[in-house]
């Protein structure tokens, strides 16, 4: 009797063996001959990589701005050439301020400098002259820049006036370090954030159009009168979309660090595990929400406002976490790629640092196993 309970066990897992591998092969087949799943998990990837990497940034450069300079001196046009030579102006040169109100208004230059008459006799006299900055307060992060940026080139010539022994030292001086990426290049953060949006794309996007597909035409709930119980059939279908989302996110690292030039420090090693840990609660909000809607176009519609908009907006991927209001800071806590992008930066711009990767792949396991149960759950009602 144990040498027969023996034997069927062995033929049980055999025949599980064998199901899975035939589950795997046929959605691997699916996906190879369906171009909309080439097309989103590599043609969009590439696209978005190209738009954050060459057609967003956020390097506020050659920013447009009017200079008056009211009385011309050594010392005002020595200041004037400052501004001229700074990176981060377009200096148009003007002497009057009202040649420039228009421009302001129309948009047409960012701010207004204006070195005041007076500005060498206060210097000479030792007093601290002032220059007037005017900028549009409608757009207040180009506005703070231009204020700021401004208040740095002055300090810049002060300082470098007092190292060529013809002007007095400043009241503080302050030394600027930026460390990991010390030319404050945008591309070094974005492109790597974008990573984290393609795989959502590809995890939750793509996963939860192809299943509520075979919803809709009924080939699930054939599927599910076989013998495949529904732990085999869901761990069959998303192995080859798993393998399919690491596939998309090799090609963009490869793209980023040979194309865009941004630097890997880190292992490939803490890449994969973040990477591979990612995909768990991506691809199970993919399963639950074709489960729970069985319609391609109500899956593509819940994917894009509760997987790609939050990975977008409140992850830290563009916008600050903390400058949020408390409530929505609150929310971001259940958004996996808010665990994901900053890892991924960190990956790239500073090396491993496992104490936060841990944290980070511990919480983004708990979030995935939370949508795999409701999504088996779900699943299991369905064919109820």
């Amino acid at each position: 009797m144990n040498v027969i309970r023996r034997r069927s066990s062995i033929q049980e897992r055999g025949g599980r063996a064998r199901r899975f591998t035939a589950l795997v092969r046929k959605e691997s087949y699916q996906i190879v001959r369906d171009p909309s799943s080439i097309l989103i998990a590599f043609v969009l990837p590439l696209i978005l990589l190209f738009l954050f990497g060459y057609g967003v940034s956020l390097d506020t450069t050659r920013t447009r701005v009017g200079l008056v300079v009211e009385e011309a001196t050594p010392l005002t046009r020595d200041l004037a050439a400052s501004f001229q030579g700074s990176r981060y102006f377009a200096v148009v040169n003007g002497h009057d301020r009202r040649e420039f109100e228009d421009d302001l208004v129309l948009g047409r230059v960012r701010g207004i400098l204006v070195i005041p008459a007076g500005f060498a006799a206060d210097h000479a006299a030792g007093r601290h002259p002032a220059i007037q900055v005017i900028v549009d307060g409608s757009d207040p992060n180009t506005a703070n820049f231009v204020q700021n940026y401004a208040q740095g080139t002055v300090a810049n010539w002060e300082r470098q006036r007092f190292s060529e022994g013809v002007g007095r030292a400043p009241a503080i001086a302050a030394e600027q370090r930026f460390w990991f990426n010390p030319e404050l290049t945008s591309r070094n953060f974005l492109v790597p954030g974008s990573i984290a949006i393609v795989m959502t794309l590809v995890g939750t996007l793509l996963t939860s159009l192809v299943v509520a597909r075979e919803w809709e035409r009924g080939t699930m709930e054939a599927m599910m009168a076989t013998p495949v119980s529904a732990a085999e059939l869901l761990a069959g279908k998303l192995l080859p979309y798993f393998i399919l989302g690491l596939t998309s996110m090799t090609l963009c690292v490869l793209l980023a660090v040979f194309l865009f030039g941004v630097p890997f420090r880190g292992s490939v090693a803490a890449l994969y595990a973040l990477s591979a840990t990612f995909l768990m609660p991506a691809l199970g909000q993919g399963l639950l929400i074709s489960a729970a809607t069985k319609n391609q176009f109500l899956a593509s519609q819940l994917a894009l406002i509760t997987a790609f908009l939050p990975a977008f907006l409140l992850s830290g991927f563009l916008f600050e976490i903390n400058s949020m209001p408390t409530v929505i800071q609150w929310i971001t806590f259940i958004v996996p790629a808010r665990y994901l992008i900053p890892s991924l930066q960190t990956v790239f711009l500073a090396g491993d640092i496992w104490p936060m990767f841990a944290r980070a792949i511990a919480v983004m396991l708990l979030i995935g196993s939370v949508f795999f149960a409701l999504a088996a759950r779900s699943t299991r009602k369905r064919i109820g």
